[in-house]
């Protein structure tokens, strides 16, 4: 049944190309990261009253605005809606007026399938030492995502973030959802309801028609990441949800420059915008280097995953999960572009990106 009602819910209200075209020609190239304060290991932190943290933020974007990024990607939760709305709305225009400051535009993200299906409001958990990404939390959490009573208040979170800015210039747009198709192996595979992917299925559409009840003058989308994507026979039926329903069209490429090229060029049959809404694994060939001139000659926004070394522990690669890196470094950064103190990973790496970018000369700090 949930497959039923999913495909036959379609585009009601979509942008029309021309309409995503013309919003994205008045556009500057888009270029930034995937941002989370270092002080905070998952959305919960970053956001909840008492771990709220304005000067890290301001001082993060900062550095951000610097080396030319104008637009940061960043995730919000439905268990804060819950918790206390009005302060969550409040602290989000609060985040916007920073971000703002640094000529810094957000695209928010409203759900998430990666990482811990167990979210829990408060104080949240420690990182797992040598461990990429250990305390991450998916949005909504599998309790609420198998139950349907519950879906009156995802529905009121997505309407009531939506339609507090929905015409706030400050917000770029909404990534409605991240990597839906997400099984998490090996991390939490054990621990995923076996009827996930059903039940995003049947919702994941239903987030599309509430977002757009709330007429947001923002684009919507929601970003393909895995699989023969590419080619249209080989869609799953989430990925077509995802690029039926989408105002622009977003993905996520981990992989060398010949890859992202060939995956950007088979997105550019859909003739709408292309945002990659993540990239740069140093490991993998994804780098700055290597992946923005492309970005830039295709006219993509390219948001690279994580600005600051932090709790969220990115910095560290993907298998972490099977070995933690402990009383050991990796090779090379996995994600991440600055130490705590503002400092490069690597300076190469931030000139080219200011380079490009077209951004000012650094400053004697940064030297």
């Amino acid at each position: 049944m949930f497959a039923v009602i999913a495909l036959a819910r379609a585009e009601s209200g979509r942008w029309t190309g021309q309409q995503a075209n013309d919003w994205y020609a008045k556009q500057p190239w888009l270029v930034g990261a995937d941002y989370i304060p270092s002080t905070a290991i998952n959305q919960l932190e970053m956001w909840q009253a008492d771990t709220f943290d304005p000067e890290t933020i301001d001082r993060e974007l900062g550095w951000a605005e610097e080396i030319g990024m104008n637009t940061m990607r960043v995730f919000l939760h439905d268990l804060l809606w819950q918790q206390d709305a009005e302060g969550f709305k409040r602290r989000i225009d609060q985040f916007l007026t920073i971000a703002g400051g640094h000529h810094v535009r957000i695209l928010f993200v409203l759900f998430d399938s990666c990482w811990d299906p167990n979210p829990k409001l408060g104080k949240q958990r420690e990182p797992r030492k040598g461990v990429h990404n250990s305390g991450w939390v998916q949005s909504p959490g599998r309790v609420a995502l198998l139950d349907p009573t519950q879906y009156p208040r995802l529905e009121a979170y997505t309407k009531g973030v939506i339609g507090a800015f929905a015409n706030d210039p400050r917000v770029l747009g909404w990534d409605l959802w991240n990597e839906p198709e997400n099984g998490n192996r090996p991390a939490y595979f054990k621990i995923e309801p076996r009827r996930k992917m059903r039940a995003v299925l049947y919702l994941l559409p239903q987030v599309f028609d509430w977002a757009r009840a709330a007429n947001p003058s923002q684009p919507l989308t929601s970003g393909v990441w895995k699989g023969k994507w590419t080619v249209p026979n080989k869609l799953s039926r989430i990925q077509k949800v995802q690029l039926d329903s989408s105002d622009v069209i977003s993905f996520h490429n981990y992989g060398p420059p010949d890859d992202f090229r060939a995956r950007a060029t088979a997105l550019e049959a859909y003739h709408r915008p292309l945002f990659c809404t993540e990239y740069m694994a140093r490991g993998f060939k994804s780098t700055f280097q290597n992946t923005l001139p492309i970005a830039k000659e295709m006219h993509i926004a390219a948001y690279n995953w994580g600005l600051v070394q932090g709790k969220t522990q990115t910095w560290l690669p993907w298998d972490s999960w099977k070995k933690p890196y402990i009383n050991r470094e990796p090779a090379v950064w996995h994600h991440d572009i600055f130490y705590k103190d503002g400092r490069p990973y690597r300076q190469e790496e931030v000139d080219f990106i200011r380079k490009i970018t077209a951004a000012p000369a650094a400053t004697s700090r940064e030297r």
